[in-house]
């Protein structure tokens, strides 16, 4: 398995007999895998959602946005529940470009990403059962 350090975005290879929760990077030496909602930007937005193999929900958000600091505390809280998806935050005012380029309409609007590609995308607050139970929605339309 491939994933993208949380911290300086190294891909470091987790052989599929070891727990990647607890794996450390090659580069950075901190955990790979963090449990918490990774801040994106311009730069690295593209690199962590196409170079991990676990499934990545990116939370696009701005700070003047009432709904989006709502649901910013039931987004960390299930990221830190799940093992098997990753979490990552857009700043929509500080990564004006992927937003553009997501077609983010919205916020907040949450994007499914699997290997790169969007499998599906919700917009608006939600709680968090809605949340979960959009993720396993998600996870079943991979297959």
């Amino acid at each position: 398995m491939h994933l993208a350090c949380s911290e300086c975005f190294a891909i470091n290879r987790i052989p599929e007999d070891k727990d990647h929760t607890q794996a450390r990077c090659g580069k950075c030496q901190n955990n790979v895998f963090s449990g918490e909602p990774v801040a994106l930007t311009d730069s690295t937005y593209a690199h962590y959602i196409q170079k991990n193999d676990l499934p990545v929900i990116v939370d696009f958000w701005a700070s003047w946005c009432g709904p989006c600091q709502a649901m910013a505390p039931v987004f960390t809280s299930v990221a830190r529940q799940s093992e098997t998806v990753l979490f990552a935050k857009v700043n929509t005012e500080q990564a004006q470009r992927i937003s553009a380029e997501a077609s983010i309409r919205s916020i907040p609007t949450l994007i499914f990403f699997h290997h790169g590609k969007e499998i599906d995308r919700m917009s608006g607050g939600l709680s968090e059962q809605q949340l979960k139970n959009w993720i396993m929605q998600c996870i079943q339309k991979l297959g």
